[in-house]
């Protein structure tokens, strides 16, 4: 991996070095593969849409101005086509989560008790429906700031929304969440 930052790569990909652009997406297909599957729930879709993300920054890379770091602007187009791709195939569900929110107290028992696995697989599926019916703005900032980690301030970024907006959107999110889990016999 090179030691250049993003916008040195930008920079010498705009004055003609291909084998730059290449650096960036050997340095974010993994992670733009993740934003994807997160959201669609599939591999083969996830794939497609990286593809397509990547594309889509080779054609406009040139016209990069640097008014955010590079993976904020890479971050927004694998969002933005992520959930393009899920209003074309209108899906119900939107997000698929591999691990249970610890927050909540799901169960997270790594043993082998074939009951607490078939809990934990009970807990993961309630929690895909919970997350179902969120409203879009709520799915996306609950994904960003829980599953992502990313700071409030990366997601008013991508989202081009206030600090404020996002935090009361997630609070909302999570007692959402609960709330569901609540009316269908768990309480959290």
């Amino acid at each position: 991996m090179s030691d250049k930052s993003d916008l040195q790569l930008v920079s010498e990909f705009q004055n003609g070095n291909i084998e730059s652009f290449n650096e960036l997406v050997r340095r974010y297909q993994q992670k733009v593969y993740w934003i994807a599957r997160r959201m669609i729930g599939n591999h083969d879709d996830a794939d497609d849409i990286v593809q397509e993300v990547f594309v889509k920054v080779h054609k406009n890379l040139n016209n990069f101005r640097s008014e955010s770091s590079f993976y904020t602007w890479l971050y927004r187009i694998a969002t933005n086509m992520s959930i393009n791709a899920i209003r074309k195939k209108k899906l119900v569900e939107w997000f698929r989560f591999d691990e249970v929110l610890p927050a909540m107290n799901l169960v997270t028992d790594e043993s082998h008790d074939p009951s607490k696995k078939m809990e934990l697989q009970e807990n993961r599926a309630m929690l895909s429906k919970a997350i179902a019916g969120l409203p879009a703005k709520q799915k996306q900032v609950f994904i960003f700031r829980y599953y992502d980690e990313l700071p409030y301030e990366e997601i008013s970024k991508i989202m081009k929304t206030s600090v404020g907006g996002l935090k009361a959107n997630y609070f909302h999110a999570v007692k959402n969440i609960k709330k569901y889990f609540k009316d269908n016999g768990d309480d959290l």
